[in-house]
């Protein structure tokens, strides 16, 4: 609801009231915190597991992990999994919920395994969506591989609010009678059904729920626990839990929440969308922005109408991290290029050669033809053609790293890991501002507006400044509404305008510089561009190399994926204008070919 942004300084103070609670567990680590702790909170994530170990003394700790893929967006070698997990129990984790994107049992089997091995509990997650191929015998048969692997426990993990009543409870009633593992149910408030499906699942069998205290609770959320516990209350699935006890909870979060205003979204109400587009909350938001950078956002509702249909192409897939992500980007592509699979992202390709694991469905053999053409498709476990990477990672961040944990950080997210991981060894670390409340309103000492519209091909934007970053600074964080939409813009400094004299008769010198990172139009067929904005991963031509059309000249990153982009037509590369990291736009020229 605030973009995981709570700093772990606003969730100590109310650590023993709910420790004191009685809760099967507490979900305090893993998922996207991590990312956020080093992205934008520059927290050390491993500190505030320690931390809230100290402070959850009487209370089960609980994880999601993303299997082979753990924290990140990739798979890792089997020493890193098991490397993680064991410093993870360390430093406090007591449940490790472990699904796959795919619903590949291989790709959570080394997971299970390392938990079980350090003596914790392990939970097997599956990724629940509804298509064809997605039936309760489907579900039942991954059940049954999650016990005989070890599992304690099977979570039945909605992402996207899909679950209706009925389905819950026919569900829950067909594990149950398949295993003898306790069902813990997973569902988001997205769709408005949730809570129904809970008191439907609970009938049917299920021992554990998935609740949020109602100040972060409903909508993209999950359904409150204060709701759910007096729905209960007085049946024979009392939860015993007080009402009393977690109200005032309740009072501390909704004052905490008002520090975050600026990170509150339009996306985390109900949306019932999602019953017919299968898309989640988070998604959605990702993909309204890709359009809106574009000025496409009347392109929406052919976006998930396409949705569906790429999703079918690739066999399937649900639609959580990563796949939702692999699938939204192809589909923005397939809609803007307006010819589908006209591009196709690396990750589309790696999915169909089976780097992620196993389809659930069988793929479109057109689209597996133009992606990859007779490529052979591996069908071992991903991870087995990975080599170990401990000692690799340990050698590249040596300098860096001051124990296993920074070495593990620096496993999942390099880059960032990296700048993090010098700015706490400098004792430089700053957080991102929380700005005062008051910053949302219009300031009298402004002299340039606070609030306009711009109009970018066509589509007209409502602008607001809510607030900004510390004159000086040498990029400057600008926090603004986008149509009702909170958004973060850095802007760095290329032109000043310098004013002396006096307060009257002064002289105004203008002191102004060309932004040189300012690139060329497309002119000609040579140019290479990008079909959506996206940052440089990385660039892999200079000014004077040959190329053949097709080949790769450039790693762009888009909503959390990759994609390369090949060299239009064959040639020598004329120039290049931009280097790793550079944010680009799609009416740039990036490389041009002669």
């Amino acid at each position: 609801m605030i973009a995981t942004r709570m700093r772990t300084e606003d969730m100590l103070p109310i650590c023993a009231k709910l420790d004191s609670i009685g809760f099967w567990s507490l979900e305090a680590w893993g998922g996207a915190t991590f990312d956020a702790c080093v992205r934008f909170l520059k927290e050390d994530p491993w500190e505030r597991l320690a931390k809230l170990r100290k402070a959850l003394p009487n209370s089960r700790i609980q994880m999601l992990l993303r299997g082979q893929n753990l924290l990140g967006y990739r798979h890792y070698s089997d020493d890193v999994v098991r490397a993680f997990v064991q410093k993870s129990a360390d430093n406090g984790v007591d449940v490790f919920r472990i699904f796959d994107a795919m619903n590949d049992m291989r790709n959570i089997r080394v997971s299970v395994e390392a938990v079980k091995k350090v003596g914790k509990h392990a939970e097997g997650a599956i990724s629940y969506t509804t298509s064809p191929v997605h039936d309760i015998p489907h579900f039942v048969g991954l059940a049954k591989e999650m016990e005989s692997m070890g599992c304690d426990t099977i979570a039945i993990k909605d992402m996207a609010g899909l679950l209706t009543p009925k389905d819950t409870s026919e569900l829950v009633k067909a594990l149950r009678a398949a295993v003898s593992l306790p069902i813990h149910l997973h569902s988001h408030a997205t769709s408005g059904l949730s809570a129904m499906s809970f008191l439907k699942g609970v009938e049917a069998g299920a021992t554990m729920l998935d609740t949020c205290n109602s100040a972060f609770g409903e909508g993209a959320s999950h359904s409150s626990t204060e709701s759910i516990v007096a729905a209960l209350q007085g049946t024979e699935y009392d939860t015993g839990l007080n009402l009393a006890a977690l109200q005032e909870i309740t009072a501390y979060f909704r004052e905490i929440r008002k520090k975050y205003w600026q990170f509150e979204s339009d996306f985390t109400g109900v949306d019932t969308r999602v019953l017919v587009n299968q898309v989640p909350g988070g998604m959605i938001s990702n993909l309204s922005n890709q359009l809106k950078e574009q000025g496409a956002l009347d392109k929406m509702d052919a976006v998930l109408a396409e949705i569906p249909r790429v999703r079918e192409d690739l066999g399937y897939p649900p639609l959580v991290t990563p796949t939702s992500q692999i699938v939204g980007t192809q589909v923005v592509l397939n809609i803007l290029t307006g010819t589908r699979y006209k591009s196709i992202t690396t990750e589309v390709k790696n999915y169909l050669m089976g780097h992620y694991g196993k389809a659930p469905g069988k793929v479109n053999d057109q689209v597996k033809s133009l992606a990859v053409g007779n490529a052979e498709v591996i069908t071992c476990r991903p991870a087995d053609l990975l080599e170990d990477e401990m000692s690799k990672l340990r050698i590249e961040c040596e300098n860096l790293a001051k124990n296993e944990e920074d070495v593990l950080t620096y496993a999942m997210f390099p880059d960032l890991a990296q700048t993090f991981l010098q700015e706490r060894n400098a004792g430089t670390l700053k957080a991102e501002p929380l700005l005062p409340k008051e910053a949302a309103a219009p300031s009298a000492a402004r002299y340039a507006p606070n609030e306009f519209k711009v109009t970018l091909h066509g589509e007209t934007f409502h602008i607001k400044l809510t607030g900004s970053g510390h004159p000086g600074e040498e990029q400057r964080p600008f926090y603004v509404s986008v149509d009702g939409v909170s958004e973060e813009v850095v802007v760095e400094t290329l032109s000043e305008i310098e004013v002396s004299g006096g307060k009257s008769g002064g002289k105004k010198k203008v002191a102004a510089s060309a932004n040189s990172g300012s690139r060329p139009r497309p002119t000609h067929e040579g140019c290479v561009t990008t079909a959506m904005p996206g940052t440089i991963v990385d660039v892999k031509v200079k000014a004077g190399d040959p190329v053949n059309a097709g080949d790769g000249v450039l790693v762009i990153e888009a909503m959390k994926m990759e994609n390369e982009i090949q060299a239009p037509k064959s040639g020598i590369v004329l120039s290049v204008h931009v280097k790793k990291g550079d944010s680009v736009t799609p009416d740039e020229t990036l490389i041009e070919i002669q």
